[in-house]
């Protein structure tokens, strides 16, 4: 009967699987993915189309998400941020993960390469690659610099949707996978200073790890005031407007603010106040470009 009852504890569930796909890291790509395929000028496609482009893009990032995790079950077990992952408690085998990550790509590339068109599918799969292939198994591990050199891959999506929707890759496209790529940096830096020390117990070389929280904490600065310039490209090569400019600027000027304190006048808890704030940077800006675009339209 105990035998029994602990098997019943172990059999994994739906939230389980969804949980391997990091969903809101994923929902926080789709966004931008999103955003890439409403600013590209392209005709209106069939509802079929726009379903397929979506949900063969999450369907990717969301299998890179889950070999992310099966590569590094022995490291988040040693860090607090990640030791309930269901790999790591065996609520799921490795097995298990390994053929839902197969399920996943598979789909992504049939529905992209069928109903989209197979530049979007190659560019997922490359996506995929760099992520799951590159960062997670070599460069994470490899260098402090991991974040800078494997954050092209998770600056793709916006690409990746401009791509569904026009077949193409245009450099208004490039543009904004420049601006995640610059974003990315100070986001991961910020939480890896809260999180030194897990990093460096499980001997991952993490910037603050290899060469100080000091350091870190300027180059997070340094990295706002280079985002906040990169941010202003779009609407000074006449691909937005003022109201993208104006959100630019107010979200810019709030995370500069947010690594000048962590910088300068650093408190208990301000890292992840530079992180958090990092998330609602990106979201802004990507959201002022939707905004700006929406406006136009309407008053076009």
């Amino acid at each position: 009967m105990t035998t029994h009852i602990a098997e019943m504890a172990m059999r994994p569930s739906w939230r389980d699987f969804w949980a391997l796909t990091k969903p809101r890291v994923v929902a926080m790509l789709m966004v931008t993915a999103v955003v890439g395929m409403v600013l590209a000028p392209h005709e209106w496609l069939s509802a079929w189309q726009y379903t397929a482009a979506i949900i063969g893009l999450w369907a990717g990032m969301a299998s890179a998400a889950v070999i992310n995790q099966f590569a590094d079950q022995q490291y988040d077990a040693m860090m607090a941020r990640t030791q309930s992952r269901p790999l790591v408690k065996g609520r799921v085998t490795a097995t298990m993960a390994l053929t839902w990550a197969g399920f996943l790509a598979a789909a992504s590339m049939i529905l992209l390469t069928v109903w989209v068109n197979p530049l979007t599918a190659w560019l997922t799969a490359l996506g995929m690659v760099g992520y799951a292939g590159i960062y997670t198994r070599y460069l994470k591990h490899a260098s402090p610099q991991n974040i800078v050199i494997g954050g092209l891959s998770g600056a793709l999506p916006p690409l990746l949707g401009w791509a569904a929707v026009t077949g193409q890759m245009s450099a208004e496209a490039w543009l904004l996978v420049l601006l995640i790529f610059v974003w990315t940096p100070p986001h991961f830096w910020a939480l890896a200073i809260h999180r030194r020390d897990e990093y460096a117990n499980a001997g991952i070389p993490m910037l603050p790890v290899t060469h100080g929280i000091e350091l870190t904490k300027s180059l997070v600065w340094y990295y706002t005031i280079l985002l906040l310039l990169v941010s202003l490209l779009p609407y000074l090569i006449g691909m937005m407007g003022l109201v993208y400019l104006v959100m630019a600027i107010v979200f810019g000027l709030g995370f500069m603010r947010e690594a000048w304190r962590l910088r300068y006048h650093d408190k208990e808890g301000q890292a992840m106040k530079t992180f958090g704030f990092s998330i609602v940077y990106l979201l802004g800006v990507f959201g002022g470009l939707l905004l700006d675009r929406m406006i136009s339209v309407a008053l076009a």
